[in-house]
């Protein structure tokens, strides 16, 4: 069965991967002793919303991450790293 995304739909997926792959790129900066873990809370708070259907919801998140990564960004600068 293959899955029909409207245009909405496929633009909000490309944000959401979009978003995954930034994460994934700011975690390699991290301290070694720190890294696997941010990269597992990475993951892990992907897949929990990984079935959210609601459209707002997803707007949330997506705009809830990117403060998130720019907050982990700016820190991991302040630390050299």
């Amino acid at each position: 069965m293959a899955l029909s995304l409207d245009l909405q739909d496929f633009l909000l997926r490309a944000r959401v991967l979009k978003l995954y792959r930034q994460a994934l790129r700011i975690a390699r900066r991290a301290p070694d002793h720190s890294r696997d873990e941010l990269k597992q809370t990475i993951r892990r708070e992907m897949e929990s919303n990984r079935n959210c259907n609601d459209k707002q919801r997803i707007r949330f998140l997506i705009s809830d991450g990117i403060e998130r990564l720019k907050s982990l960004d700016e820190m991991l600068d302040m630390q050299g790293h």
